[in-house]
């Protein structure tokens, strides 16, 4: 008897040891990455009586939307139809070439349009954001601005148009054009950013954990005989690839998730893993760079700033409304060093771990600041990222922190070379 609990406590060492500490079980619907749909929340984080709304500054994504460009599904539509004449696909393949070719044609004209969702999406937090701070919205004025992105201003006039369906006393002003990418598309004008994007330097974490985890077994289903036989394992995993960013975005689009008929749960984790990895060192601040998340000082100062103004009587808007990208949000949430969206390691495989573009970019995300007075007439601030109260203060899990301490903080999250 003792032997046999010698040897399966050995087993279990064994299995313990050969586990990877790194990898992860996320949902098929997580694994979407920054293509899931807004998660709605399901309650609703009301103010305490306490406390009086008297300012919003709001940040958002634009919402669901057609795939953003025709690269990634024409380079798969190429591969599998090239097999698919040799008489090489498998029923799989031929069924993801079918799917591929259905995305293309109903993606045609509309690439990275926002859709039917991703209006759905905006008109549910403009309605949600008027029912918990409604005495904001009488007889007031709102500022919305986005960027030129078609998505993004039709993102801005679906939220201010429900807007205006629950009051049409509202007075609401909109801008869009190129004039707001410093603060909506920063990454298009920064000439540090661009640079460093081009040097390339953070390709080579990206590179070996791609070439590390990414499956090749997903791609190698689709093909069959002498094709797959020759198929090398670089080709299979760039069939992989493509394949997972377009069954990602599917959802987005309004088609039903199908992810799970191609990938099994461990596979989609690792494909997923590799994705979220590309947007973790291209767009926050890691260990290699700052410059990622620097690029958002600006649009922080502007929070700032018109948190002030509003405080001080120096401007008229009650409700700020920004309309940005993913790209907008991922460095300034980073930047501002909140928790689950800034992380530093020098060992990129744990990054799955704790940075998850689901949680920080879905489609929709947003940031709303909200400024509160105290019946004794103290300022208050809460950070809702995804309409879910989130602390501010590192240590801390307060989600209510006094405008002063607020303020300073957030002050000195801007490089002082930037500050205003």
């Amino acid at each position: 008897m003792r032997s046999l609990t010698i040897i399966m406590t050995l087993l279990c060492v064994f299995c313990l040891r050969g586990a990877d500490p790194t990898e992860t079980a996320y949902t098929f619907a997580e694994c979407e990455g920054s293509a899931m749909p807004y998660p709605i929340p399901t309650e609703t984080y009301e103010l305490p009586d306490s406390l009086t709304a008297i300012f919003v500054n709001h940040v958002g994504r634009h919402g669901a939307r057609f795939p953003s460009s025709p690269q990634n599904v024409s380079r798969l539509i190429k591969e599998l139809a090239s097999a698919d004449s040799a008489g090489a696909l498998t029923p799989a393949g031929k069924e993801m070439l079918a799917l591929t070719r259905f995305v293309s044609e109903k993606s045609r004209n509309r690439w990275g349009a926002l859709d039917s969702l991703g209006m759905a999406e905006q008109r549910g937090i403009a309605s949600r954001m008027f029912r918990r701070y409604g005495l904001l919205f009488n007889d007031t004025r709102i500022l919305a601005i986005s960027s030129y992105s078609p998505r993004c201003v039709m993102s801005m006039y679906e939220f201010t148009h429900q807007l205006d369906r629950l009051n049409n006393h509202i007075e609401i002003f909109t801008s869009s054009g190129r004039q707001n990418s410093p603060l909506m598309r920063p990454f298009d004008i920064d000439e540090d950013f661009i640079e460093w994007m081009r040097s390339g330097s953070w390709k080579e974490a990206y590179n070996m954990q791609y070439e590390t985890i990414m499956p090749t077994a997903p791609g190698r289903k689709l093909f069959k005989g002498e094709y797959a036989r020759q198929m090398t394992s670089e080709a299979a995993r760039d069939v992989t690839y493509h394949m997972f960013k377009l069954l990602q975005g599917l959802p987005a689009m309004g088609l039903p998730p199908q992810m799970e008929k191609y990938f099994t749960l461990p596979e989609a984790n690792r494909a997923w893993s590799c994705t979220n990895l590309g947007h973790y060192l291209e767009r926050t601040a890691t260990t290699l760079s700052t410059l990622p998340a620097e690029i958002a000082a600006p649009l922080l100062a502007d929070l700032l700033t018109t948190a002030e103004n509003a405080l001080e009587g120096k401007q008229d808007y009650k409700v700020i409304l920004r309309f940005g990208h993913a790209e907008t949000l991922m460095p300034l949430l980073s930047l501002m060093r909140l928790d689950g969206c800034y992380y530093l390691t020098n060992y990129f495989d744990t990054v799955a771990l704790h940075w998850k573009d689901f949680h920080v970019v879905p489609m929709a995300a947003n940031l709303q600041m909200v400024m509160a007075k105290s019946k004794s007439g103290h300022i208050y601030v809460r950070f809702d990222l995804n309409e879910r109260p989130i602390p501010l203060l590192p240590g801390s899990d307060s989600i209510y922190t006094p405008w002063e301490d607020a303020r300073e903080y957030l002050s000195r999250c801007i490089p002082l070379h930037m500050r205003p």
